[in-house]
């Protein structure tokens, strides 16, 4: 058995090679996941735990993304303004906080941002505001 094995990765060194590869991308993804401080909640998920605790939303999109929405209460600090801004959500840093962009990679980056300065309950809303309204739940136009 030892023997056809060494004789297939020899045979096909490139799938080999990349089998290697693919197998370390998905252990490192894996270990990131593992590492992160703050978890990602479906739009349903996210539903249940604004019904269950008080749950500050943050939208981090750009000002000009939020023309079609946003959920509404939710405060609107864009991404690449957290840092600055961190201090306005101070007040909220015991409570719960529910983070979102347009299709939740930015909310990620938000979240590690967020855990950074102290923030412990933390969750990013996977697929962003798009899986929110594929799920068919409200926006605030205004």
């Amino acid at each position: 058995m030892l023997t056809q094995i060494s004789e297939f990765a020899a045979n096909h060194l490139y799938l080999v090679m990349a089998f290697a590869v693919l197998l370390a991308l998905v252990f490192f993804n894996e270990m990131k996941i593992a590492t992160q401080r703050f978890a990602s909640l479906t739009p349903a998920a996210a539903v249940q735990l604004m019904n269950n605790e008080d749950v500050v939303l943050l939208d981090v999109r750009e000002p000009a993304e939020t023309i079609g929405g946003k959920i509404a209460k939710a405060i609107q600090i864009p991404v690449g303004a957290l840092g600055k801004r961190v201090s306005e959500l101070e007040k909220h840093k015991n409570k719960t906080l529910l983070v979102y962009c347009k299709s939740g990679a930015r909310a990620g980056t938000a979240c590690k941002e967020l855990s950074k300065n102290g923030f412990e309950k933390v969750f990013s809303l996977n697929g962003g505001i798009m899986a929110w309204q594929d799920a068919h739940l409200p926006v605030n136009k205004k």
